[in-house]
């Protein structure tokens, strides 16, 4: 393989690998709160929805990004009335978003564009651009160097480099704020956050409301950046990969960053070979297609009882009197 091959193998990586990211990152504030988010695919997915609408009506990306987020965090509101609020199951609450956003998708989808669902293609400046990094051109011809810069950093959409940038901001508030600290803690022993006089609700309300924004970046991302509209499902089950990649991160944001990036080479392989002929043996296509989803089977079974989720996820706080 040659260094242009693998470098476009790689381009393909980060750009696949980037919803990802930011629903794997969503899924960290959300549990290390101690509320679990099974809802991550119906959340990108309103987003993706609302996005590619609102900036095929507009003509605006930027509108369509609002609108995304403000899907996203409708849902991530009545996931935490669901599972703070009213103290209801977490996984249950999930997984009712995610039916619920599959079939509103579809049903306004068809009211408004009569497409079956999906929204007409977006185009100009409809769509987030690629962007030219600075002296990217003048540093093509540089061996080495310039085409990693010019092919692998230069030319993404802006919500790639947002993705990228999320993750050490992600670990510094975590690991290094007074609000990381109390966020981490709710999810450890809500109790003693309470004993503390530091409201478990507001926090826990905090940390839904960021897995909210975080999705509808990834949603508003797949809808506007990665591909130019709405399709339906077109999640795929990103959502269901990226919390597979958060428990072999094991809820820590630079290695959900390593683990998102490995689904992301295993989808960008799988376009790129397809139909592979080993010696007569031709392995099909939909086995290629299939890596990333037997990848998240394999990492399930073997990570998931390595990988100590905080203790109080998934229960919800009742203040003792």
């Amino acid at each position: 393989m040659d260094l242009m091959t693998a470098l476009q193998i790689l381009d393909s990586t980060v750009r696949l690998g980037t919803p990802l990211l930011l629903a794997c990152l969503a899924g960290l504030y959300s549990e290390r709160a101690g509320i679990f988010d099974i809802g991550l695919e119906g959340k990108m997915l309103m987003a993706a929805f609302f996005s590619g609408a609102v900036a095929f009506v507009t003509g605006s990306v930027w509108l369509g990004l609002i609108a995304g987020i403000a899907g996203a965090m409708s849902l991530a509101v009545v996931h935490g009335l669901a599972s703070i609020t009213f103290r209801g199951n977490q996984l249950i609450s999930g997984v009712a978003i995610n039916f619920l956003a599959s079939g509103l998708t579809v049903l306004i989808g068809q009211k408004w564009f009569a497409l079956g669902g999906r929204t007409p293609a977006l185009s100009g400046e409809g769509r987030f651009q690629p962007i030219v990094l600075p002296f990217a051109d003048s540093l093509r011809d540089v061996p080495v160097i310039g085409p990693v810069y010019y092919e692998l950093i230069s030319g993404h959409t802006a919500l790639v480099y947002v993705a990228f940038a999320a993750v050490p901001i992600s670990w510094w508030l975590l690991f290094r704020t007074r609000f990381g600290l109390r966020l981490r803690a709710v999810g450890e022993n809500p109790a003693a956050v309470d004993t503390a006089g530091i409201s478990v609700t507001r926090l826990r309300y905090a940390a839904v409301a960021i897995a909210g924004l975080l999705t509808g970046i990834a949603g508003a991302y797949l809808a506007t950046g990665l591909s130019a509209g709405f399709v339906k499902e077109m999640t795929a089950g990103r959502g269901f990969i990226a919390l597979a990649a958060l428990i072999f991160a094991k809820w820590r944001p630079v290695p959900a960053l390593g683990a998102t990036m490995l689904f992301g080479l295993l989808e960008a392989v799988a376009n790129r070979y397809q139909n592979i002929d080993l010696g007569g043996v031709v392995i099909p296509v939909q086995a290629m297609q299939a890596l990333p989803y037997v990848l998240t089977v394999i990492i399930l079974a073997g990570f998931v009882g390595k990988a100590i989720p905080p203790r109080a996820g998934g229960e919800p706080y009742v203040k003792e009197r």
